[in-house]
């Protein structure tokens, strides 16, 4: 082997251990937190008595779900009555239309039983959403995580329950000011849960703090694990690991 050959294979040899050390340097491996994506306060858009709060701490709900109604036999009343005079109004109509026909009822008369019977039925419309404000839903699927109120207690402009939407799930790190500019939204990374749990799942970075901690020396970067089954719980503390 000659000079010249000798030093193009220690070339290419240093060359290729310079490249797995940065591929080993380009690991990043950071301390991380698993957050609810949101949590949220349910109330009611109006005050009134709780007939039945149906969630129980720590109990998966639904969005759409009734969780909670306040007592509504005043409104269903009232829905009875409207009904009635929709009915009322319905009837009238019919039993006209032989008279408006022959020329006996003037088209005037017509026109007000008409209009009678449309307010009779936004009125019944109106008497219905008052029934459905009081059927209190969730917004999300989340756990309970707190019952504040129970059944036979007034609310108004107070907290029902407090629910954590865990689908998705925020991964929450915190990044030496030196990485600023190497993770960006939508980059990977491999989260690793602490004990039970055993897999390793992929997040997406979502968000990238703008503004540095002096103090630290760090910024904030957010990331988002799906979580449809909710079988991945929030508060553990986590592993992240990127690719830079």
């Amino acid at each position: 082997m000659t000079i010249t050959n000798r030093l193009i294979k220690i070339i290419a040899l240093c060359s290729l251990a310079f490249s797995v050390n940065a591929q080993e340097s380009a690991e990043l491996d950071l301390e991380c937190l698993l957050e609810p994506h949101m949590t949220v306060k349910i109330g009611t858009p109006v005050p009134g008595a709780l007939a039945d709060v149906s969630a129980q701490r720590g109990e998966i709900v639904r969005k759409g779900q009734v969780i909670a109604a306040l007592d509504t036999r005043a409104q269903v009343a009232a829905v009875q009555l409207a009904q009635a005079r929709v009915e009322y109004t319905k009837r009238r109509m019919e039993r006209n239309e032989e008279l408006y026909r022959n020329e006996l009822v003037s088209v005037q008369q017509i026109d007000e039983m008409e209009t009678d019977g449309e307010l009779a039925r936004l009125e019944l419309l109106e008497r219905q959403t008052q029934v459905e404000i009081r059927q209190i839903r969730s917004p999300v699927n989340g756990v309970v995580v707190d019952k504040i109120k129970g059944p036979g207690e007034y609310v108004q402009e107070t907290e029902i329950l407090e629910i954590a939407q865990i689908d998705p799930l925020n991964v929450e790190v915190v990044v030496p000011v030196r990485y600023f500019g190497q993770i960006k939204p939508g980059m990977k990374a491999m989260v690793t849960p602490e004990a039970p749990l055993e897999e390793t799942y992929e997040a997406e970075v979502k968000i990238v703090d703008k503004v540095i901690d002096a103090a630290s020396g760090t910024f904030g970067v957010r990331l988002e694990i799906p979580n449809e089954d909710l079988a991945i719980p929030a508060g553990l503390r986590c592993n992240a690991r990127f690719q830079l």
